[in-house]
């Protein structure tokens, strides 16, 4: 092997490890949200879900959640938030992402999904966090076919998901049927390296 091959072998490998040690920092982002009830930490998985990891940071980031409201809460299926002020004014957001639903990732009690219209790829800021296991929401199992693109799971502050899911909630339009009557904050959204 001449000179020259080598030394472009010993780039490329020296690339593949920086890539590699830069997906693996980014898969093991966790992202705390301090709330009016605890913290919940939610750890992302970006090998698995890149485009919808990379959203969510850059709305974690952007300040996009800081003081936004559970807005839907079903005690035996998920919380949601993501989209609402405590004014119920929604929050402008970027364009949507492409679904990425059919990752391997599922619907189980204590994981991170994004939430969306009937358009697979509608996407935005709001998310919700299982309560239960919900298999009919992947892919896989869902009756369009498309199914909840999950992105990460909770790894600490379940008991405040569990706090979250049990307060009481009433209808308030056609829009806000699962709304707790009292406003449950995200006071503030930070991105930790995982510990």
């Amino acid at each position: 092997m001449n000179f020259l091959a080598f030394k472009s072998l010993q780039a490329l490998a020296a690339l593949s490890l920086s890539l590699a040690c830069s997906a693996s920092a980014l898969a093991q982002t966790v992202v705390k949200l301090t709330t009016t009830l605890g913290d919940i930490r939610v750890e992302l998985d970006a090998e698995k879900a890149p485009k919808t990891v990379a959203n969510f940071i850059a709305y974690v980031k952007s300040g996009h959640y800081n003081g936004l409201i559970f807005h839907r809460v079903i005690e035996n299926f998920m919380i949601q938030t993501g989209g609402y002020t405590q004014k119920l004014d929604q929050r402008p957001t970027k364009p949507p992402i492409p679904l990425e639903s059919a990752n391997g990732l599922s619907n189980v009690r204590g994981s991170i999904a994004m939430a969306r219209s009937g358009n697979p790829d509608s996407a935005t800021s709001q998310f919700f966090i299982n309560t239960v296991d919900n298999p009919g929401l992947d892919a896989e199992n869902a009756r369009d076919g498309r199914g909840y693109a999950v992105f990460g799971r909770v790894i600490e502050g379940m008991e405040v998901v569990d706090k979250i899911r049990m307060v009481p909630v009433a209808p308030k339009n056609e829009v806000f049927q699962h709304l707790p009557v009292t406003t449950i904050l995200i006071t503030k959204a930070t991105v930790e390296s995982k510990k």
